[in-house]
């Protein structure tokens, strides 16, 4: 019983230790809009403004950043800082020659509840170019390595995405084969599903309880065919829910979860459980790809491969996880006594944090 209570207290101090603790806080996300016409290019980056904050070395109270208006102060007062960023970590070339941008516009709106600043670059260029190259290094250096960037671009009538990380930076369109395409976004899935700590606590909370491999098949497969429903009606702005609603309805289903695992130990979960949260998940999965609008000779590939890493992010997690599990149910019985209840109580303790303050 003692290790009960001493699982409960180290909750408590990761919990209370991390206020404002987010399941997508360690990983900015930003988009790119690139479209080239005639004798213009147009820029739009919407870039996370915490993030940004940190970068340039603004201040900005975290406490306020619901308040759009004081946002936008923050920025007029930073209008030179944030050009001179940009001028030295956003380099285009069109036809090998470099072009200089003029900041248009910079305003802080909200992108799936979190504030980000939309600025609008424009660039004069004599002639539409045959090679467009995109030098993308915000953020990578000055605060976030793992950082990434959806871009979308439009040159000569045709549509091209491309993902800048830490690891790949640079943009030549035209040059973007499919090999590279899917590759990017299978790891762009695989990403997302290793920092999204919500939907690793929740497959993790299905396995507790889990006798045999036929259950966590049964399980595993109903949650993916779940989401992989949502994420592609979402995707394709078929059906859109508020993202607030989102995100609370998911750490509402730890909270479930958790709850049965501690109540009802003994009670293996149905997959009917894991295809309705599933459902609530794919929601979750589609908001770094609903901004980005894409195309439709890339779309399938881009959310196939999304999807496909996502589901190489699961089984991993499970081939991990799962093996301990059964191996403290049958081998060490005393130990799981304790043990699970207290994983369970941790969980259920992060589930509640989340869902305050993404409700709330």
């Amino acid at each position: 019983m003692k290790f009960t209570w001493l699982f409960l207290l180290l909750g408590l101090v990761l919990v209370n230790a991390s206020p404002d603790v987010s399941a997508h806080s360690n990983n900015s996300e930003g988009y790119s809009t690139i479209d080239v016409h005639d004798q213009r290019i147009s820029y739009r980056l919407q870039l996370d403004f915490i993030e940004l904050s940190h970068a340039i070395g603004f201040e900005v109270d975290e406490q306020k950043i619901d308040n759009l208006e004081e946002l936008n102060k923050i920025i007029s007062q930073n209008k030179f800082p944030l050009e001179q960023y940009l001028d030295t970590h956003l380099l285009l070339y069109a036809n090998n020659h470099p072009v200089e941008g003029t900041l248009n516009q910079a305003d802080v709106t909200l992108v799936n509840g979190r504030p980000f600043i939309d600025i609008m670059l424009s660039y004069s260029i004599s002639k539409e170019p045959e090679i467009l190259i995109v030098d993308y290094n915000v953020f990578f250096e000055d605060s976030d390595p793992s950082h990434a960037n959806m871009a979308k671009v439009q040159m000569g009538g045709k549509q091209q995405e491309f993902i800048f990380t830490y690891e790949v930076r640079e943009l030549n369109v035209g040059e973007m084969s499919f090999i590279t395409q899917a590759k990017q976004f299978l790891s762009l899935g695989l990403k997302h599903i290793f920092t999204g700590y919500d939907h690793i606590l929740f497959v993790i909370s299905l396995l507790i309880g889990a006798k045999t491999i036929r259950h966590i098949f049964y399980l595993v497969t109903s949650f993916t065919i779940a989401h992989s429903i949502t994420l592609a009606l979402a995707t394709l702005n078929i059906v859109q829910l508020p993202g607030r609603l989102v995100e609370s309805a998911i750490a509402l289903s730890i909270v479930y979860v958790a709850l049965k695992n501690i109540f009802q130990p003994e009670s293996k979960h149905a997959p009917w459980i894991a295809f309705a949260f599933g459902l609530i998940h794919g929601f979750g999965f589609a908001g770094i790809l609903s901004e980005l609008n894409l195309g439709g000779s890339h779309l399938a590939v881009s959310l196939l491969f999304f999807n496909l890493g996502i589901e190489v992010g699961q089984i991993l997690i499970v081939s991990l996880v799962f093996p301990l599990f059964l191996f403290l149910s049958k081998r060490l019985v005393s130990i799981n006594k304790w043990f699970m209840p207290s994983v369970s109580i941790v969980v259920l303790l992060f589930g509640f944090v989340w869902f305050v303050q993404r409700a709330f």
